[in-house]
């Protein structure tokens, strides 16, 4: 397995990630395009996400000391440069051959937290060992979904500890995949041999079911994780928990007196159940929740520096960004992640700037405007 990654040129052109947008889907294979950048069902919530983002106005104020400002934040006792992250995206090698590997040397350069995905095509130890000691690197997390086997599971866990990842994120809000059209009119398959390394091997046994019975809720759905499930895996490691997948303040309360150390506000990018509410909806519920007692990350449709704003403005401790790397990723690898990465901390120092903001403590609810 390589460990270097070939550096490419950014293609002309390219000043923000709408436009990075439509330059990779001129350069990927249309079935992996709507893998990648699909929603479920009629993708109502896919649109939501950045409409919701959009529809919030900022409330600047004027004439404010800005010298000597920073994005700086914290996340479990460690320093960020800033509070973007790459969020959990599978099967990256289907937009470049460096696949998970350029994005975590293109996060490590941007100071930008990486959140593997379980289903890596470059094995979590080699991603690990290439960014690790790099100072300047942000969190290196890993992403997993609760296999029924938890001597898999566990398998993973340990194998993530001893290669030096900082927290696992577990996704909570995909028992079953999403109904995604457009997946299926593309006639989406995973190549052969882009396989998630960590996961091929996973399997499940099938239930003879009987007449009447669903294949779902008979058969898949009985291995389902739950709460407990949870329970177990922070009482197998001593990394913090996160959940992600978060929609109902009650989901965030129970996490609280489960003992997980933080949560990701998301609806999976609106590709598991359509027409759930955006997440910008949400996210000042569940912060007040939360309560300030663990961190809450937020993901979903956030294109701009003045939507990473906003999230923070309305109590996100950091956001997740998740089809724009695979944007940047298809565009130029390596370099395109980071370009990615510097349009979005860019834009989100001069919208601080421009509301009066020098550091992230700084901001309140009082930055959202809100209509008598």
């Amino acid at each position: 397995m390589q460990t270097t990654t070939q550096l490419e040129a950014l293609p002309p052109g390219l000043i923000n990630l709408e436009e990075h947008a439509r330059h990779a889907q001129q350069r990927m294979d249309p079935a992996h395009w709507a893998y990648f950048n699909g929603g479920a069902g009629d993708e109502i919530s896919l649109r939501a996400n950045a409409q919701a983002w959009a529809g919030l106005s900022l409330q600047p104020r004027v004439l404010r000391a800005l010298a000597h400002g920073h994005t700086r934040t914290t996340l479990f006792g460690k320093t960020l440069a800033h509070p973007i992250m790459l969020a959990p995206v599978a099967h990256q090698r289907m937009a470049h051959a460096d696949g998970e590997l350029a994005t975590a040397y293109a996060a490590a350069a941007q100071g930008a937290g990486l959140v593997l995905s379980m289903q890596t095509n470059v094995p979590l130890q080699v991603v690990a060992q290439a960014v690790r000691d790099d100072p300047g690197r942000g969190p290196l997390w890993l992403q997993l979904y609760l296999h029924y086997d938890r001597k898999l599971v566990l398998e993973l866990v340990r194998a993530a500890e001893q290669a030096g990842y900082e927290a696992l994120v577990v996704t909570v809000d995909a028992p079953v995949s999403g109904v995604r059209d457009r997946e299926r009119r593309a006639g989406f398959a995973v190549p052969a041999d882009m396989a998630a390394v960590h996961v091929g091997g996973w399997s499940r046994p099938q239930r003879q079911l009987a007449p009447g019975q669903s294949g779902l809720f008979d058969d898949l759905l009985l291995q389902a994780p739950g709460w407990r499930d949870l329970e177990w895996l922070k009482a197998n490691t001593s990394l913090p928990v996160l959940i992600k997948g978060v929609l109902h303040e009650d989901d965030a309360r129970t996490a609280l007196e489960l003992g997980l150390d933080g949560l990701v506000v998301s609806n999976h990018g609106g590709r598991t159940l359509d027409s759930v509410p955006a997440t910008a909806l949400v996210l000042e519920r569940i912060v007040a929740a939360v309560a300030g007692k663990a961190p809450v990350l937020v993901d979903g449709g956030i294109r701009r520096g003045t939507d990473v704003l906003k999230a923070l403005a309305l109590g996100a401790d950091a956001v997740l960004i998740g089809r724009p790397v695979v944007h940047g990723l298809a565009n130029a690898g390596a370099v395109g992640v980071a370009h990615v990465l510097r349009l979005l901390r860019d834009e989100l120092e001069v919208a601080m700037a421009l509301c009066g903001i020098a550091t992230l403590d700084q901001i309140s609810p009082d930055l959202i405007f809100r209509p008598a």
